[in-house]
């Protein structure tokens, strides 16, 4: 009885490409490694996963040169599949293989942080806003040209106030009152008593003569439009 042996097997070769990244050291080599330990430092996985291509032709460098710049990458964790560049016998153990032929795909450009930065605090806002507590009494003058004004008493007769935004008094406003300095049409005007020597709303201006007695002693909001300061109650 014969046995007959199982038919062997030919060995199959696959053609198959890969995406790699291509290193290509430049001189000073302590600048370069510098400069590579700083980008690792920032992104420690930044290789991790990547076939990596050393590209030598800027460095001439000796079969020696090469060893110990393979020892340097490898001291960082750097594993190189291939070699091009160079026209060195590189057979012996430990050595990655001679590549020819590769083709450029893209360029890829790791920044460099030369000087930390160090952080600043940000600058306090400019005040865009004016609280008066008590009331502007008579003679005194408010002038805040960067924002509104608020006033929580009164303005007495013979006071002003001059704002570049809105004024908003919650008292009696019997004395000046001007919004709107900084050239801002928009700005208002608003009282609880409606009682004024002069009103103005940018570079409008109206007395008190002007303004009829129809809402004295009201709650007023005053504001421009189409060129003229209008007047309407609050309540």
């Amino acid at each position: 009885m014969t046995s007959e042996s199982p038919p062997r097997r030919s060995v199959q070769l696959r053609g198959r490409a890969f995406k790699s990244l291509v290193l290509a050291p430049e001189t000073p080599l302590p600048d370069w490694f510098a400069d590579l330990d700083a980008a690792l430092k920032r992104s420690p996985t930044l290789f991790d996963g990547r076939a990596l291509i050393l590209d030598v032709a800027g460095l001439a460098p000796k079969v020696g040169d090469l060893d110990a710049l393979l020892a340097e990458l490898g001291h960082r964790h750097i594993r190189i599949l291939g070699i091009e560049g160079t026209d060195l016998t590189l057979v012996g153990p430990g050595r990655p293989p001679l590549l020819s032929g590769g083709r450029l795909v893209n360029t890829v450009e790791i920044p460099v942080q030369l000087e930390p930065e160090v952080p600043q605090a940000p600058p306090e806002p400019a005040t865009t806003s004016l609280t008066i507590e008590g009331s502007v009494r008579s003679g005194q003058s408010i002038v805040h040209p960067t924002g509104d004004v608020t006033v929580m008493g009164s303005v007495s007769s013979g006071a002003e106030i001059l704002a570049g935004g809105s004024i908003h008094v919650y008292g009696a406003l019997r004395g000046r009152a001007i919004a709107g300095a900084a050239r801002n049409p928009r700005a208002r005007i608003c009282c609880r008593k409606f009682e004024p020597e002069l009103l103005g709303i940018d570079r409008l201006v109206r007395t008190a003569e002007d303004m009829g007695t129809h809402l004295r002693g009201q709650a007023v909001q005053i504001w421009l439009d189409g060129g003229a300061i209008k007047f309407a109650s609050l309540d």
